[in-house]
């Protein structure tokens, strides 16, 4: 009997302190998450987005944005008010200037990292969101500004939003929905948005980006027919909807040119760019081995297989493969003669592209 009283005062105690939402242990939790940086900034990201997209936030709103109770949601939004962040009105949450400020700064420490694990890292473009978001809150304003420099200031994330200056000033993304764009008139991508992400993951398996030029085959209730430089793209409207696009400009076309995998043994072209797609640890590859706008290029020759084939890029012999090669946008320079190969050619040193 007394074997059992003693395991009931055990369970009692044990439900008393982890109790999902009541018990101790959940309590000291709930306390913690709201005095973090991250709950407050992520509620901060979430006001902004709101009324940048002309619509208020509320208490209801942001408990499902951060995955809380409204009861830990409202909590939150006494703790932000009471520190001059915002503002409760009859028409919902607004951010005070203060607390406009201090969103900027986290929305340009998030893209600044999805810029970084996009271009200088090999994280899966599907992946750079999310990994962002965990990130976002651990740098401090100095090391924000210190990542900035180190890739030079850019303008945009992977996804064509622009990325606020350390001042707080942020342009507009100019363009229009491709499901409203006219059909035959070249379109360049200008923003893709990246949520929610099982629409994302399916415009990124499409290999659509910003910078792309593409045109608009046709339009149904059902779906949306375009093509790109290299395929033709099927989409349903729900999906192109989160893709904003906007008349290419001429200088743009005249930049297409073509894929260096196009090119023959013996033929000669002037690199343009290094396609968009290209990212990450594959892109500082290539600008290592000077495949830079305006380097010229040669195709010596291909392997017994086809592939990997050999260039020459700055007087150094380099193989790269076809998907590679693909990514570098040239201009050919006129056919040249197929280059005759010298005494140990076989067996000099090839730099290899991976």
């Amino acid at each position: 009997m007394l074997d059992n009283s003693v395991l009931l005062v055990v369970l009692l105690l044990l439900l008393l302190i982890f109790a999902p939402q009541q018990g101790v242990y959940a309590r000291w939790r709930q306390k913690q998450w709201l005095r973090s940086r991250a709950a407050m900034e992520d509620a901060l990201m979430h006001l902004h987005q709101r009324e940048h997209s002309g619509r208020l936030a509320s208490v209801e709103s942001l408990a499902g944005a951060l995955g809380v109770s409204t009861r830990l949601a409202s909590m939150l939004v006494q703790r932000m008010e009471a520190q001059g962040l915002l503002q409760v009105t009859a028409g919902g949450l607004n951010l005070t200037p203060e607390g406009h400020r201090l969103a900027i700064q986290v929305v340009r420490a998030h893209r600044l990292f999805e810029r970084y694990l996009a271009y200088e890292t090999s994280v899966s473009p599907a992946e750079v969101h999310e990994l962002a978001h965990r990130l976002e809150h651990s740098l401090t304003p100095q090391q924000v500004e210190q990542l900035d420099a180190y890739m030079g200031h850019p303008l945009s994330d992977p996804h064509g939003d622009p990325i606020p200056t350390a001042s707080g000033e942020m342009p507009e993304i100019e363009g229009q929905s491709l499901v409203d764009f006219p059909i035959g008139t070249p379109a360049q991508i200008v923003h893709v948005e990246d949520e929610p992400p099982h629409v994302y993951a399916q415009i990124v398996a499409e290999g659509l980006r910003p910078g792309m030029v593409v045109r608009v085959l046709e339009r149904s209730p059902t779906r949306l027919v375009l093509e790109s430089d290299t395929d033709e793209h099927v989409l349903a409207p729900v999906v192109a909807a989160n893709i904003t696009v906007r008349e290419a400009p001429q200088e743009k076309l005249a930049l297409e040119g073509e894929r260096l995998s196009a090119l023959e043994p013996g033929e000669k072209a002037t690199v343009l760019r290094i396609d968009d797609a290209c990212q990450g640890l594959t892109r500082r590859r290539f600008l290592d081995l000077g495949i830079t706008p305006g380097a010229h290029v040669e195709v010596v020759m291909r392997s017994a297989f086809g592939d990997p084939v050999a260039y020459r890029v700055r007087d150094t012999l380099i193989a790269l493969r076809r998907e590679q090669a693909d990514w570098i946008w040239v201009r050919r320079d006129g056919n040249g003669t197929t280059p005759h190969r010298t005494q140990g050619e076989d067996d000099g040193e090839v730099t290899n592209g991976k």
